[in-house]
């Protein structure tokens, strides 16, 4: 199955979170945080403004972000969990 999303919203995959502190402590899966960096994977044509004009995103597909930790919605597709939230979620781009 593939997602393709609409307006300004995007499809993020988060990126794996170290299991390990920098001082060498392995971290339980159970105890570590969900990462709040992510790949974008997929985008929507643009936000619709008030007269009708849409404005295209600034990320596009395969950008590092950086969101809110509770940021977007989590989907499951093909087994694989993705996020989907919209462009005013995103903080950053890592460059």
């Amino acid at each position: 199955m593939s997602l393709r999303p609409l307006h300004d919203r995007v499809i993020v995959e988060r990126q794996e979170q170290e299991t390990k502190t920098a001082s060498g402590i392995v971290l339980p899966e159970a105890a570590a945080e969900k990462p709040d960096m992510g790949k974008v994977i997929a985008v929507g044509n643009g936000k619709i403004l008030e007269d009708g004009k849409v404005r295209p995103l600034d990320v596009k597909v395969g950008d590092t972000i950086l969101f809110g930790k509770y940021s977007g919605q989590t989907v499951k597709v093909d087994g694989k969990e993705v996020l989907v939230m919209r462009e005013d979620d995103i903080m950053a781009v890592v460059a």
